[in-house]
């Protein structure tokens, strides 16, 4: 549950040469992200809240209906964040895995899990280098991840991890679909900050290249459109 940081991702691949201005910002940015996701972790449900007026919880369970895994799976989580989505994935009958590289965010997930009685299987690591065995995972899911998801060494980690036919669903996006002074104010934040920039060009081709097929759906909730990465692995077996 990376929440604001595609925005730095869309920021980042908007544009092959981007001028000194928009190099400033997009530092600026990552700066931003980093503190959000580490020493100012504890901030980021409150931001997530505030950034989707309240929908931020409704848009990352969106993921659950597209699993299509079975009751008691392991279910992946990368970047696991505050841990919200790992208490999802528990209520629905499944038994997550996640893994994230901030150790704020392990801290947070943990006493989150804890607090509510629920096992804690969180793994710090990178996505690039997952510390898990071929074929593992019948599915994996990621909410509002920053550009580590589409990284091309990320894709061949989760073509590993993920057994014959293993879905990966990705949350991308959320857009408020009413309009008013509020909606219209964070809309504005949102382009302001990259969020509705495009992934890279090359998108397709890089899910392909690691075994995926791609495609991208949108999900309608009242009051909102969540736009969402569904990919399968196509190989038999992992070489």
């Amino acid at each position: 549950c990376r929440p604001i940081c595609r925005k730095v991702a869309s920021a980042a691949m908007s544009t092959v040469h981007p001028s000194p201005l928009r190099r400033a910002w997009t530092r600026l940015l990552r700066l931003g992200f980093r503190l959000l996701y580490n020493e100012m972790a504890f901030t980021y449900d409150t931001v997530s809240r505030v950034v989707s007026l309240g929908q931020w919880r409704d848009w990352q369970r969106v993921a659950l209906e597209h699993l299509d895994a079975p009751p008691g799976a392991a279910i992946l989580e990368l970047a696991h964040g505050t841990g919200d989505l790992q208490i999802d994935l528990l209520a629905a009958g499944f038994g997550p895995v996640g893994v994230d590289v901030s150790r704020a965010m392990g801290r947070i997930a943990r006493r989150k899990l804890r607090g509510r009685a629920l096992p804690a299987r969180l793994v710090r690591a990178r996505a690039q280098a997952l510390p898990f065995a071929a074929n593992s995972f019948p599915a994996a899911v990621s909410t509002f991840p920053a550009e580590f998801i589409v990284d091309p060494a990320t894709l061949a980690e989760l073509a590993r991890v993920l057994a014959p036919g293993g879905r990966l669903v990705v949350v991308v996006n959320g857009l408020l679909t009413r309009r008013g002074v509020a909606e219209e104010a964070l809309e504005f934040a949102y382009r302001a900050t990259g969020q509705r920039g495009p992934w890279p060009g090359d998108i397709e081709g890089r899910f392909a290249d690691a075994g995926f097929a791609f495609a991208r759906v949108d999900h309608p909730l009242d009051g909102s459109l969540v736009s969402l990465i569904v990919a399968t692995k196509q190989d038999a077996t992992y070489p």
